[in-house]
């Protein structure tokens, strides 16, 4: 199971929102067997920032823990997100085909889903092994073509 922190990065309605919280969370949910979590930017406002001091603080703090990102971008944002989660330890990393999808809550209309095709061209400039079939996946990004064409 994967236990997502839906307001990891900051909170559409004007509640407080610290990283002191995010672990707050985590420490309890991981207290009752948890040990997949994807901090999510649900509204796109993370920063190399935030992204690098929670990654960098969660992970030493619960090493037996899995922590992935599930990131909201504008189209000039993406790579310097999926750089700093990954350089801060982040494994784990969820995408939308295209960047689809998004949240209604955003506050810049670009905003949408990390684009997977992005992630994976920052993945292999790297050379990190993502283990994806590239083929399959080029098979899926044409499909993507006639539905969203």
């Amino acid at each position: 199971m994967v236990l997502y922190i839906s307001m990891g990065f900051g909170n559409p309605y004007g509640d407080e929102w610290n990283v002191d919280i995010v672990e707050q969370y985590v420490r309890q949910l991981y207290s009752m067997g948890i040990k997949i979590f994807s901090l999510s930017d649900t509204i796109g406002v993370s920063t190399p920032e935030s992204i690098s001091y929670l990654f960098s603080n969660l992970i030493p703090a619960f090493p037996d823990v899995e922590f992935g990102a599930h990131l909201h971008t504008t189209p000039d944002k993406w790579e310097e997100k999926v750089h700093t989660a990954y350089t801060n330890g982040c494994r784990r990393f969820d995408g939308a085909i295209k960047g689809y999808g998004g949240c209604p809550m955003a506050k810049d209309d670009l905003t949408g889903n990390m684009p997977t095709e992005k992630m994976l061209q920052y993945f292999q400039q790297q050379q990190i092994d993502t283990g994806l079939d590239m083929d399959a996946f080029g098979q899926s990004m044409k499909s993507s073509e006639l539905v969203f064409h």
